[in-house]
Protein backbone atom coordinates (compact mmCIF):
# COMPACT_ATOMS: atom_id res chain seq x y z
CA UNK A 1 0.00 0.00 0.00
CA UNK A 2 1.24 3.42 -1.09
CA UNK A 3 -0.19 5.45 1.51
CA UNK A 4 0.88 6.28 5.23
CA UNK A 5 -1.72 6.99 8.08
CA UNK A 6 -2.00 11.01 8.14
CA UNK A 7 -1.86 12.24 12.08
CA UNK A 8 -5.25 12.36 14.18
CA UNK A 9 -4.99 16.47 13.63
CA UNK A 10 -4.48 15.96 9.92
CA UNK A 11 -7.27 13.93 9.41
CA UNK A 12 -9.82 16.14 11.41
CA UNK A 13 -8.94 18.89 9.28
CA UNK A 14 -9.57 16.95 6.63
CA UNK A 15 -13.15 15.72 8.42
CA UNK A 16 -14.72 19.39 8.98
CA UNK A 17 -13.08 20.35 5.30
CA UNK A 18 -15.56 17.68 3.97
CA UNK A 19 -18.55 18.36 6.33
CA UNK A 20 -18.28 22.05 5.66
CA UNK A 21 -18.52 21.04 1.95
CA UNK A 22 -21.56 18.79 2.44
CA UNK A 23 -23.18 22.16 3.99
CA UNK A 24 -22.66 23.51 1.22
CA UNK A 25 -24.40 21.48 -0.79
CA UNK A 26 -26.86 21.12 1.12
CA UNK A 27 -27.82 24.35 1.72
CA UNK A 28 -28.61 24.36 -2.14
CA UNK A 29 -31.81 21.65 -1.69
CA UNK A 30 -35.19 22.26 -2.30
CA UNK A 31 -37.83 20.27 -0.12
CA UNK A 32 -37.66 17.17 -2.61
CA UNK A 33 -34.49 17.22 -2.87
CA UNK A 34 -33.85 16.52 1.12
CA UNK A 35 -36.71 14.00 0.71
CA UNK A 36 -34.94 11.95 -1.90
CA UNK A 37 -33.78 8.71 -0.53
CA UNK A 38 -29.81 8.41 -0.35
CA UNK A 39 -27.75 5.35 -0.78
CA UNK A 40 -27.73 4.65 2.62
CA UNK A 41 -30.60 1.95 2.53
CA UNK A 42 -33.96 3.43 3.38
CA UNK A 43 -32.58 6.35 4.79
CA UNK A 44 -33.64 10.26 2.88
CA UNK A 45 -30.99 12.70 2.37
CA UNK A 46 -32.31 14.93 5.35
CA UNK A 47 -32.11 11.44 7.86
CA UNK A 48 -28.66 10.69 6.36
CA UNK A 49 -27.58 14.07 7.00
CA UNK A 50 -28.92 14.36 10.26
CA UNK A 51 -26.86 10.55 10.89
CA UNK A 52 -23.83 12.71 10.11
CA UNK A 53 -24.85 15.21 13.00
CA UNK A 54 -25.70 12.23 15.35
CA UNK A 55 -22.18 10.70 14.97
CA UNK A 56 -20.56 14.09 15.17
CA UNK A 57 -22.15 14.27 18.42
CA UNK A 58 -21.94 10.92 20.29
CA UNK A 59 -19.01 9.96 22.14
CA UNK A 60 -17.95 6.60 22.96
CA UNK A 61 -19.80 6.43 26.39
CA UNK A 62 -23.07 7.77 25.33
CA UNK A 63 -22.55 5.79 22.40
CA UNK A 64 -22.56 2.64 24.47
CA UNK A 65 -25.56 4.01 26.57
CA UNK A 66 -27.46 4.35 23.60
CA UNK A 67 -26.55 0.81 22.21
CA UNK A 68 -27.73 -1.17 25.40
CA UNK A 69 -30.64 0.95 25.58
CA UNK A 70 -31.74 -0.69 22.08
CA UNK A 71 -30.75 -4.04 23.22
CA UNK A 72 -28.09 -4.24 20.02
CA UNK A 73 -30.17 -3.54 17.75
CA UNK A 74 -27.89 -0.80 15.57
CA UNK A 75 -30.61 0.09 13.52
CA UNK A 76 -32.98 1.32 16.44
CA UNK A 77 -29.94 2.81 18.26
CA UNK A 78 -28.79 4.75 14.91
CA UNK A 79 -33.04 5.78 14.19
CA UNK A 80 -32.68 6.96 17.59
CA UNK A 81 -29.50 9.22 17.40
CA UNK A 82 -30.94 10.62 14.10
CA UNK A 83 -34.38 11.40 15.25
CA UNK A 84 -32.34 13.53 17.74
CA UNK A 85 -30.67 15.68 14.73
CA UNK A 86 -33.53 15.55 12.40
CA UNK A 87 -35.10 19.23 13.57
CA UNK A 88 -38.95 19.88 12.84
CA UNK A 89 -37.59 21.10 9.22
CA UNK A 90 -34.81 20.82 6.84
CA UNK A 91 -33.92 24.21 7.82
CA UNK A 92 -33.14 22.78 10.94
CA UNK A 93 -31.34 19.71 9.90
CA UNK A 94 -28.51 21.68 7.72
CA UNK A 95 -28.58 24.13 10.83
CA UNK A 96 -27.72 21.52 13.23
CA UNK A 97 -24.79 20.06 10.93
CA UNK A 98 -23.47 22.74 10.15
CA UNK A 99 -22.70 22.69 14.41
CA UNK A 100 -20.65 19.56 14.29
CA UNK A 101 -18.67 21.00 11.18
CA UNK A 102 -15.79 21.41 13.15
CA UNK A 103 -16.26 18.51 15.52
CA UNK A 104 -13.74 15.90 16.98
CA UNK A 105 -16.25 13.97 19.05
CA UNK A 106 -16.23 9.94 17.87
CA UNK A 107 -16.73 6.88 19.24
CA UNK A 108 -13.70 4.25 19.36
CA UNK A 109 -11.29 3.15 16.43
CA UNK A 110 -9.57 4.73 14.00
CA UNK A 111 -9.85 8.42 13.18
CA UNK A 112 -9.81 8.06 9.46
CA UNK A 113 -12.92 5.13 9.58
CA UNK A 114 -14.97 8.28 10.73
CA UNK A 115 -13.54 10.37 8.20
CA UNK A 116 -14.66 7.42 6.29
CA UNK A 117 -18.35 8.23 7.58
CA UNK A 118 -18.46 11.54 6.52
CA UNK A 119 -17.06 11.15 3.20
CA UNK A 120 -19.69 7.76 2.63
CA UNK A 121 -22.60 9.67 3.21
CA UNK A 122 -21.87 12.42 2.22
CA UNK A 123 -21.91 10.52 -1.56
CA UNK A 124 -24.33 8.81 -0.49
CA UNK A 125 -26.57 12.41 -0.81
CA UNK A 126 -24.97 13.59 -3.44
CA UNK A 127 -25.27 10.45 -6.34
CA UNK A 128 -28.98 10.50 -6.36
CA UNK A 129 -29.11 14.12 -6.50
CA UNK A 130 -26.36 14.34 -9.64
CA UNK A 131 -24.34 16.66 -7.06
CA UNK A 132 -20.53 16.30 -8.58
CA UNK A 133 -18.82 17.79 -5.76
CA UNK A 134 -16.59 15.19 -4.87
CA UNK A 135 -13.98 14.45 -1.38
CA UNK A 136 -10.40 15.79 -1.91
CA UNK A 137 -8.19 12.72 -3.43
CA UNK A 138 -5.98 13.41 -0.03
CA UNK A 139 -9.30 12.77 2.19
CA UNK A 140 -10.27 9.63 0.25
CA UNK A 141 -6.73 8.25 0.13
CA UNK A 142 -6.77 8.28 4.09
CA UNK A 143 -10.29 6.53 4.00
CA UNK A 144 -9.25 3.87 1.42
CA UNK A 145 -6.12 2.98 3.39
CA UNK A 146 -8.10 2.34 6.65
CA UNK A 147 -11.38 0.82 4.57
CA UNK A 148 -8.30 -1.63 2.60
CA UNK A 149 -6.95 -2.68 5.82
CA UNK A 150 -9.65 -4.00 7.99
CA UNK A 151 -13.05 -4.62 8.31
CA UNK A 152 -14.57 -2.11 11.08
CA UNK A 153 -17.37 0.09 10.19
CA UNK A 154 -18.02 -1.72 6.59
CA UNK A 155 -16.16 -4.77 5.15
CA UNK A 156 -13.58 -2.88 3.25
CA UNK A 157 -10.76 -5.74 3.43
CA UNK A 158 -12.76 -8.01 2.07
CA UNK A 159 -14.58 -6.78 -0.56
CA UNK A 160 -10.96 -5.80 -2.13
CA UNK A 161 -9.30 -9.51 -1.34
CA UNK A 162 -7.52 -10.88 -3.65
CA UNK A 163 -7.83 -8.31 -6.23
CA UNK A 164 -5.47 -5.07 -6.86
CA UNK A 165 -6.83 -1.68 -6.19
CA UNK A 166 -5.48 1.29 -7.91
CA UNK A 167 -6.39 4.66 -7.83
CA UNK A 168 -5.82 7.51 -10.37
CA UNK A 169 -6.04 10.50 -8.67
CA UNK A 170 -3.78 9.69 -5.68
CA UNK A 171 -0.88 6.97 -4.50
CA UNK A 172 -3.45 4.45 -3.15
CA UNK A 173 -3.04 0.88 -4.28
CA UNK A 174 -2.85 -2.21 -2.41
CA UNK A 175 -3.16 -5.57 -3.16
CA UNK A 176 -2.66 -8.32 -5.61
CA UNK A 177 -4.94 -9.95 -8.14
CA UNK A 178 -6.75 -9.20 -10.98
CA UNK A 179 -6.86 -5.08 -11.59
CA UNK A 180 -9.65 -2.37 -10.66
CA UNK A 181 -8.87 1.05 -10.84
CA UNK A 182 -10.78 4.24 -11.08
CA UNK A 183 -11.19 7.30 -8.83
CA UNK A 184 -10.24 7.12 -4.64
CA UNK A 185 -13.44 7.81 -4.01
CA UNK A 186 -15.02 5.12 -6.03
CA UNK A 187 -12.58 2.66 -4.56
CA UNK A 188 -13.75 4.11 -1.16
CA UNK A 189 -17.05 3.54 -2.17
CA UNK A 190 -17.25 0.19 -3.75
CA UNK A 191 -15.61 -1.12 -0.57
CA UNK A 192 -18.37 0.61 1.35
CA UNK A 193 -20.62 -1.89 -0.64
CA UNK A 194 -22.13 0.81 -2.96
CA UNK A 195 -22.52 -0.79 -6.05
CA UNK A 196 -23.34 2.57 -7.88
CA UNK A 197 -19.97 3.37 -7.75
CA UNK A 198 -19.00 0.35 -9.72
CA UNK A 199 -19.93 1.88 -12.76
CA UNK A 200 -17.15 4.49 -12.33
CA UNK A 201 -14.16 1.12 -11.85
CA UNK A 202 -12.48 -0.18 -14.97
CA UNK A 203 -10.67 -3.58 -15.55
CA UNK A 204 -10.92 -7.21 -14.69
CA UNK A 205 -11.48 -7.10 -11.78
CA UNK A 206 -14.47 -5.34 -11.83
CA UNK A 207 -16.85 -8.36 -11.76
CA UNK A 208 -15.70 -9.89 -8.91
CA UNK A 209 -16.30 -6.54 -7.07
CA UNK A 210 -19.35 -6.55 -8.06
CA UNK A 211 -20.05 -10.10 -7.29
CA UNK A 212 -19.25 -9.12 -3.79
CA UNK A 213 -22.00 -6.45 -2.94
CA UNK A 214 -24.22 -7.51 -5.24
CA UNK A 215 -25.76 -10.60 -5.29
CA UNK A 216 -26.12 -12.96 -8.42
CA UNK A 217 -23.55 -10.97 -9.84
CA UNK A 218 -20.35 -12.66 -10.94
Amino acid sequence: MTTSPLSSIDVWALAAAERRSLAADLATLDRAAWNTRSLCGEWTVRETAAHLTAAASTGPWRWLASVLGARFDFDLHNRRRLTERLGPDETSTLAQFRQVVDSTTSTWGETGMWLGEVIVHAQDIRRPLGLTTMPSPAAAAEVARCYAARDFTVKGATVRRGLRLEAEDSAFAVGEGPLVTGSTTALVMVMAGRAAYLEDLRGPGVQQLAGRIIPGAQ
